[in-house]
């Protein structure tokens, strides 16, 4: 048989553990160092900036249109006809030069029309001559008649006289009474006919007048039976067949110059206005005459022609704008030029500016020294955040003089060697400090853009 303690033993047993438990804890406790105090650190925040340098600016405006020929001939049938005669060249794409006969229609009716209307101009001539002789000859017979009739009336005086006396019978006076009056009736018909001469001689003028101008017509419609290129041109679609019969009216083809090519570029104001000359800014809002328009819009013009990895570009000019602006998107539509497209071509390297082609138009004006240019990315609605000397985030109102693509140019409120924070510093308090981290990267972009070494893509 095992012994057991009783139970109130057992427990008195477990009290001395506990005790010497309580007590070591206590003496750590009492013996234990305080837990040292840490003083406040500020944290900074990294931000990345550049430092301000005054670069050269050329500003530059870009727009896009699509190439149209200076001029376009479309070409139609001025008389009717049958072609007897087509130039081998008469296709669409041929390069045709300036006077070469393209077209002829046979003139065989307008040349009759022309030897008639000389025959006719020749028998009036003849009618005028004649009536001039006619004329001169009744002038003469008015002369001789006239003095005829004064013998008449003498002799009619000198009967009367004696017939007071009844020295001559009634009968012999009365018959110079009738001779008198036939002679005064030949006057009369004399004169008639010269005071009828000046309206036949205008009325035969006023028809060989017309004759003439009739003439004039028929001859110019045998010149209407040739075509010949009005200017150095390539041809676009060609609607014509030899022997074919044309009605007047009728198109022929089209013909496009190729002494010049012009894109209709559309360009925003605020990008059209760093441009232009302070001394030549006018409202672009009225219509620009010639003579100006050349001196205002007197910079670089550069036409690009892109088509995946080719590019191809000429120099060219403003030559008018347009007489408003769109109301939609409020652009100014200028129409620039490119010279010569087609003798510029360089095979493989350049094509010629055709129709149809969609282009860049990049406008360049004259370089402006000392400009401070910021990243557009670093503009805030009006301000921007810089760096105090103790490295804190200052808020700077500033003022813009233009904006570009990548950048806009400052006229107030930033300096030279300042620092411009061109990261977001979100949140942006004022006054927290900050790390900076120089951006050369940001820096050498803005230099690129703002010389204009830079394209939009």
């Amino acid at each position: 048989m095992r012994w057991k303690l009783p139970a109130l033993s057992r427990r008195w047993l477990l009290l001395p553990p506990v005790l010497l438990g309580i007590g070591v804890a206590a003496s750590l406790i009492a013996l234990r160092e305080p837990p040292r105090r840490q003083p406040e650190r500020e944290t900074s925040r990294a931000v990345r900036v550049i430092r301000i340098e005054p670069v050269e600016v050329i500003p530059r405006a870009f727009g896009y249109g699509t190439a149209e020929p200076g001029q376009v001939w479309r070409a139609v049938a001025e008389v009717r006809g049958r072609v007897v005669e087509v130039h081998p060249q008469l296709r669409a794409g041929a390069m045709i030069e300036t006077g070469t006969v393209l077209l002829r229609i046979d003139p065989a009716e307008y040349e009759l029309a022309v030897a008639q209307f000389e025959a006719d101009i020749a028998r009036l001539d003849a009618q005028r001559e004649e009536l001039a002789v006619r004329e001169a000859n009744d002038r003469d017979s008015l002369e001789i008649e006239q003095a005829s009739l004064e013998l008449a009336e003498s002799e009619l005086q000198r009967l009367e006289s004696l017939a007071d006396r009844n020295v001559v019978s009634t009968t012999e006076l009365d018959q110079q009474r009738r001779t008198v009056l036939t002679q005064r009736q030949n006057v009369q018909r004399l004169q008639n006919a010269l005071k009828l001469a000046p309206q036949q001689r205008n009325s035969l003028a006023a028809e060989l007048a017309f004759k003439q101008a009739g003439l004039a017509q028929a001859e110019l419609d045998v010149a209407k039976t040739v075509l010949r290129a009005p200017f150095t041109c390539r041809l676009g679609e060609v609607q014509i067949q030899p022997e074919q019969f044309l009605a007047a009216g009728q198109f022929l083809f089209e013909a496009h110059d190729t002494s010049s090519a012009e894109i209709e570029a559309r360009i925003p104001l605020d990008q059209l206005r760093p441009l232009i000359d302070p001394r030549h800014r006018v409202s672009l809002e009225v219509t620009l005459d010639a003579e100006n328009i050349q001196e205002l819009f007197n910079f670089q013009v550069i036409v690009r022609y892109r088509s995946g990895d080719f590019q191809a570009q000429w120099n060219g000019r403003v030559v008018r704008m347009r007489e408003q602006l769109d109301p939609r998107t409020r652009t100014a539509a200028l129409v620039v030029a490119v010279d010569k497209p087609y003798e510029q071509a360089i095979p493989g390297q350049r094509p010629p500016l055709m129709q149809g082609m969609y282009c860049e138009v990049e406008l360049r004006g004259g370089p402006r020294p000392g400009c401070i240019v910021i990243p557009r990315s670093a503009l805030h609605e009006g301000h921007v955040f810089v760096l105090d000397s103790d490295r804190r985030l200052r808020r700077r109102q500033v003022e813009i003089s233009f904006t570009q693509a990548g950048f806009a140019c400052v006229e107030k409120g930033l300096g030279e060697g300042e620092l411009l924070v061109v990261s977001d510093p979100a949140p942006a308090i004022e006054g927290m400090l900050t790390e900076p981290v120089l951006d050369e990267p940001t820096r050498q972009q803005l230099e690129v853009q703002a010389g204009g070494e830079e394209l939009p893509r």
